[in-house]
């Protein structure tokens, strides 16, 4: 999307006026629809349009080796593809920056055992664990694409199960696991404190959250906040612009705050699903 100057001066104007393009404030973000078990042959999956974002999520498990320093715990892995579908600039390999960029900041922003605690993805101690393949596939993008990812990804979590492991025979090099073979022996996973991720773009003297493309064009600088229940778990800068010491502090503590409510929304979204209706709203 290319904006003219006059385009930019009336996008500045409406972020003074605290009175976006869209009609919303700084701190507003647009409506939101969720949808999950919607991949049947995945354990869990979840879509998620922010306006015209659509963020398709699929959660898929099997078991592994746990890494050499890290013995108690499981893996997860985030594989991120930009359809060509979504935007123009995605033609050919123009998405593979955007791609690693966002399986990057997942990643970070899972590694804290306070954002998601891998030790529960431990079969034996060394020898088995889970790992979960996150795929994400980014069907239309309409700005924000940080948000909505961790969004729909933290919702396809919370649909994810994993199957129960009734028990484990060890004998020499050979292991065999007991796993239950009942549709619905299983267990869901602990989300409550998976990290959401708040951009925050400065505009002139302001910033906002929930940046639309002609919003992101305009910015001088943004970050994404990763916030995991009460806490930072990263900050990350995106973009090629800059932000003063002040204005980092500022913009870490919107973000923080937005992160908390947008938190809260979607874990009462997620509790609302009914079993025969996986569909759900965020306002």
């Amino acid at each position: 999307m290319a904006l003219c100057e006059a385009e930019k001066t009336f996008v500045l104007h409406g972020v003074e006026e605290n009175f976006r393009i869209d009609g919303r404030e700084r701190e507003d973000y647009r409506p939101m629809e969720l949808e999950t078990s919607i991949v049947s042959h995945a354990f869990g999956s979840a879509r998620l349009r922010l306006a015209n974002t659509d963020v398709l999520v699929a959660v898929k498990i099997e078991v592994d080796i746990p890494f050499p320093e890290k013995p108690n715990e499981g893996k997860i892995e985030f594989f991120v593809d930009c359809s060509a579908n979504a935007t123009p600039d995605f033609e050919g390999r123009g998405g593979e920056d955007l791609a690693i960029e966002l399986s990057n900041s997942l990643s970070t922003a899972y590694q804290s055992s306070r954002a998601f605690d891998l030790s529960k993805l431990c079969i034996l101690k060394g020898r088995k664990c889970w790992k979960i393949y996150v795929d994400i596939l980014l069907l239309e993008c309409g700005g924000n694409l940080f948000d909505a990812v961790s969004l729909a990804v933290k919702a396809a979590l919370w649909n994810a199960q994993l199957p129960l492991v009734k028990s484990v025979h060890v004998d020499g090099n050979n292991i065999e696991m007991d796993v239950s073979e009942e549709l619905y022996d299983c267990q869901k996973l602990d989300i409550k404190n998976a990290p959401v991720m708040v951009t925050v773009c400065k505009i002139g003297d302001y910033c906002i959250v929930d940046p639309n493309q002609a919003e992101e064009k305009c910015s001088v600088g943004s970050i994404v906040v990763a916030v995991s229940g009460d806490r930072l778990s990263t900050v990350l800068q995106t973009g090629a612009g800059s932000l003063h010491p002040t204005t980092l502090v500022e913009s870490m503590k919107l973000g923080h705050t937005v992160g908390q409510r947008l938190n809260q929304a979607l874990w009462e979204a997620l509790q609302q699903i009914p079993e025969d209706q996986d569909v759900g709203f965020l306002k």
